[in-house]
């Protein structure tokens, strides 16, 4: 319950975060999309992406099928932004379809001097000045990489995606800052920006490719070459799209996996984060007023941070009633992550470890 009370505080500390100052100069950017079908509220996310607040702005949409559902949406976005291209080739590189597409998408565009390369997931709905605040975070002295946290955007109305969303949104974004706080600096795969030179330096997108935690890999190159990665003070959302249990569920395994590969250690313990879904233990185990008021106690504290984090980043209101399943259901994923190597992801199938 501490540990929920702090995330509440760091995530309104942030929310009143001034931004850097903005450049001498914008250089041109760079804004790499890969897709892959036509997942649901995609075209209300990229056309977030193509009416950034930018003077200098290309971006790359790319496939890897000829048949992808996504080239549709990519048509119709064309005759709107014409800075918009498509790339469609189904080369592979390595074990990681993204980065495989990523490499496909920058070798099909020639490159411009100075520039700023910025990977993004399909599914991120910005603010217009998303790319303005990551350039100029990145134009801060010592940084190589900035990143955003993420909230999370229910795709359909119904219990399922509001659980997903409270996940990212509530627990999530607040354990992400108060890692950062603890001296973490973790790179956030959902946005991405390097100079190409600092891309370059450590070998390229190539050099993700053998890397399921492709975002990760990037964020310990940068580091490993005496540079930072920094948050970008803007915070996106992420569209929630799962419409049954299981096709959440499935979804968030592959997230704990990944999660647990890396640092299995402090994944195990982030099982303190779901205070509600303890209480509950303790009063099945043991009923009695005393664990009737710890559950009551836990729920509060977890509601009220929930609707601070709200208030904060101007977020429609969570909804509290859902809380204790949230945290069971988070609780549950701790030991499962740790039952099986194996997770499914946008069609394929991939296994952990990875290197």
């Amino acid at each position: 319950m501490a540990q929920c009370l702090a995330g509440w505080h760091a995530v309104r500390r942030f929310a009143v975060t001034p931004p850097p100052p903005d450049p001498a100069s914008w250089p041109p950017v760079l804004l790499l999309k890969p897709l892959h079908s036509d997942e649901p509220l995609l075209e209300q996310a990229l056309t977030t992406a193509c009416t950034q607040d930018y003077p200098s702005l290309r971006i790359v949409c790319g496939v890897q099928d000829q048949a992808d559902t996504a080239i549709a949406v990519v048509e119709r976005l064309r005759t709107r932004f014409p800075n918009l291209t498509l790339v469609i080739d189904p080369t592979p590189h390595g074990p990681n379809p993204k980065i495989a597409n990523l490499i496909n998408m920058r070798a099909a565009i020639p490159p411009q001097a100075d520039e700023i390369v910025v990977i993004a997931d399909s599914d991120i709905h910005a603010a217009p000045d998303l790319l303005r605040r990551v350039v100029a975070t990145l134009a801060q002295p010592g940084i190589g990489l900035v990143t955003t946290l993420y909230t999370g955007l229910p795709a359909h109305p119904g219990i399922v995606p509001r659980l997903g969303a409270t996940a990212i949104s509530h627990t999530f974004l607040p354990g992400a800052l108060l890692a950062r706080a603890m001296g973490r600096q973790d790179c956030l795969g959902a946005t991405m920006a390097m100079r190409a030179e600092t891309l370059s330096d450590i070998g390229g997108l190539p050099a993700l490719s053998a890397h399921l935690a492709d975002d990760n890999e990037l964020g310990r190159l940068v580091l490993a070459r005496g540079l930072s990665v920094a948050l970008a003070t803007t915070v996106p959302a992420t569209t929630v799209a799962a419409t049954t249990i299981s096709e959440l569920l499935s979804h968030e395994l592959r997230w704990a996996r990944t999660i647990r590969a890396l640092v299995p250690a402090a994944f195990a313990l982030s099982a303190i984060q779901h205070p509600i879904a303890w209480a509950l233990l303790a009063f099945a185990l043991s009923p009695s007023a005393a664990t009737a008021a710890l559950f009551a106690l836990a729920w509060t504290t977890r509601a009220l941070a929930a609707r601070g984090i709200d208030r904060a980043l101007s977020l429609p209101p969570a909804t509290p009633a859902l809380l204790s399943l949230r945290d069971l259901l988070s609780l549950a994923l701790v030991p499962a992550a740790f039952a099986g190597s194996r997770v499914r992801w946008r069609g394929a199938k991939l296994s952990f470890p990875a290197r």
